[in-house]
């Protein structure tokens, strides 16, 4: 089990944590992004496994796989396999798969089980390039093309604002630059936003001010964080996202994760472990089942070693 979390575990007990009375978080679990830059492929049997524990714990969503070049992302080879083995329930635990372009995007709305297409746009044009292979101007253009199949296949585009917070290659940046394209996307219709902290550098006044700025300006569309972070800042950004209202959040238990053409020395997701304790306290989270959880975090321990 990760990090410093033991004193936090004694406040789950063994029964499911009961829905909050008010406006509660939607955790998203983003095992995907935990495994996609694993040094060794896990296999595919263990994938389905390790998600299908996942999804009886009460996450609102699972980032559970990509549809892209298997060049690029061995570890997503077998997202078609993986999604096949899957025990969903109608009202349960949604499904988002990452694509990268129209032809990724075409393979995921295939399957009915999946509600969500994630696509990383990114406000450093290096980082796009090395992501997607794209300039920013053509992946804006993959944007409407996905957009454009999301609606005519029942499914919801969620534009993740990657090195929304800054990057390590000297590209420009300030928070305009984030406010603008988030203002971009939303002009596009996009109803789901989430604000990247790629590197884990963001503070949590980027976080707050980001968060203060958008989500008034933009009342119809959900503005969540898709934060990575150390052991020591992590509570910080989180509660600087939950000051701001947002209530759409993104972790990864283990606190494991980061993209794999970000830079050499990533730093991990925010650890959802951490993060259902946390919010739990503060009577924001949605029924948890906190056995699930347990159950979840021995499979992790058997994945990530």
């Amino acid at each position: 089990m990760n990090n410093n979390n033991n004193n936090q575990n004694k406040k789950l007990n063994d029964s499911s944590i009961p829905p909050s009375g008010g406006g509660g978080a939607s955790l998203i679990e983003c095992s995907r992004d935990a495994m996609q830059g694993w040094p060794h492929f896990i296999p595919t049997e263990q994938k389905i496994k390790y998600i299908n524990a996942l999804l009886k714990v009460g996450f609102d969503t699972i980032d559970f796989g990509s549809f892209v070049s298997p060049k690029a992302i061995p570890q997503m080879a077998d997202t078609n396999e993986v999604i096949k083995g899957l025990r969903l329930k109608a009202e349960g635990t949604k499904l988002l798969a990452i694509v990268a372009n129209t032809r990724g995007a075409e393979e995921a709305i295939a399957f009915d089980a999946i509600t969500y297409l994630g696509f990383p746009f990114s406000i450093s044009s290096t980082f796009q390039q090395r992501n997607t292979n794209s300039t920013i101007e053509e992946s804006l253009i993959r944007v409407e093309e996905i957009q454009e199949l999301c609606i005519k296949n029942n499914k919801q585009l969620v534009i993740y604002l990657s090195m929304g917070f800054g990057n390590p290659y000297g590209d420009a940046y300030n928070e305009e630059t984030l406010l603008q394209w988030a203002d971009a996307m939303v002009n596009r219709n996009i109803n789901i936003i989430s604000l990247a902290d790629t590197i884990g550098v963001a503070t949590a006044a980027q976080i707050s001010f980001a968060l203060k700025t958008l989500i008034p300006n933009h009342p119809a569309t959900t503005i969540g964080v898709h934060l990575h972070s150390t052991s020591s800042n992590w509570k910080e950004k989180l509660q600087a996202a939950l000051d701001a209202g947002c209530t759409r959040l993104d972790g990864a238990l283990k606190g494991i994760g980061g993209c794999p053409f970000a830079q050499d020395d990533l730093i991990g997701n925010m650890d959802s472990e951490l993060m259902i304790s946390y919010l739990a306290e503060k009577n924001l989270l949605k029924g948890i089942d906190t056995n699930a959880l347990q159950e979840s975090l021995l499979i992790a321990d058997e994945i990530f070693k």
